[in-house]
């Protein structure tokens, strides 16, 4: 199938490793140009150079608690390949802990980069596009369940996902998409530091997997191509919704 996706330009955010980047990787490899940003200049360094894309993908240190940095990235995009057409906005996930647990300091913290710092983004990105555009939003299947341990995730990730929601309504007379991806469990540097927190990772990994429909973890790159065809002109009818990529372990609808 051809996505539509050649010469399109794409900004990724916390893209420099896990599902971000793995997303960067199927958009380049179907044609696309992107913008990649995370706050550590190492890490954007290393994932261009993993990339491989050369002259179709640029590296942004940035942070998205900054309220400048959704329209640098705009400006990038723009000043290096004359568009823009979508973007994906990821965040590192917040603190681990349940949700009593976590002080003010820490839900706030979290407020302002998984929260404002996604919102943000996705206004200023969607100001930017033109129609057909699309901005997906990394976010987690706490959005219909609560996770044991993930108080703070499973507290904000349901709003961001009714906000996504309401920003399609608003952007969707002028053909722009906004919709939700919810994760599952996949082998990414977050998850392996929460098996390793454990103090068993093995056995932790063992009894998450058994837990999932397909008896596995997934691996980042089962996300990042599902990511990219919704992001693509192929998916052009999907908007206001979110999309469960977790290997059936989520028990709801």
């Amino acid at each position: 199938m051809d996505l539509g996706l050649a010469d399109r330009v794409f900004i990724l955010t916390g893209a420099s490793r896990g599902l971000g980047f793995a997303t960067a990787q199927a958009l380049v490899a179907d044609g696309a140009r992107v913008v990649i940003s995370s706050r550590n200049p190492d890490k954007v360094a290393d994932a261009l150079a993993e990339l491989g894309a050369g002259p179709d993908a640029v590296g942004v240190t940035a942070d998205l608690t900054d309220p400048g940095t959704p329209r640098e990235l705009v400006d990038v995009a723009t000043e290096r390949f004359g568009r823009l057409d979508g973007a994906l906005i990821s965040v590192g996930g917040p603190a681990p802990g349940s949700a009593a647990s976590m002080s003010d300091d820490q839900w706030r913290a979290a407020f302002e980069t998984v929260f404002l710092g996604s919102i943000r983004a996705a206004r200023t990105f969607a100001a930017a596009l033109p129609e057909g555009g699309a901005i997906g939003l990394v976010l987690s299947t706490s959005v219909k369940t609560p996770l044991a341990g993930l108080g703070i995730s499973s507290g904000l990730r349901p709003g961001l996902a009714m906000a996504a929601k309401d920003m399609a309504d608003e952007f969707g007379p002028r053909g722009i998409r906004v919709l939700g991806l919810l994760p599952g469990r996949f082998m990414t540097d977050r998850n392996r530091e929460l098996f390793q927190a454990t103090g068993d990772p093995a056995t932790a990994a063992s009894e998450v997997a058994a837990a999932i429909p397909v008896r596995r973890i997934g691996e980042p790159p089962e996300f990042g191509r599902v990511a990219a065809f919704l992001l693509s002109p192929a998916a052009g009818y999907v908007t206001g919704c979110v999309v469960p990529i977790d290997g059936g372990a989520l028990r709801s609808l």
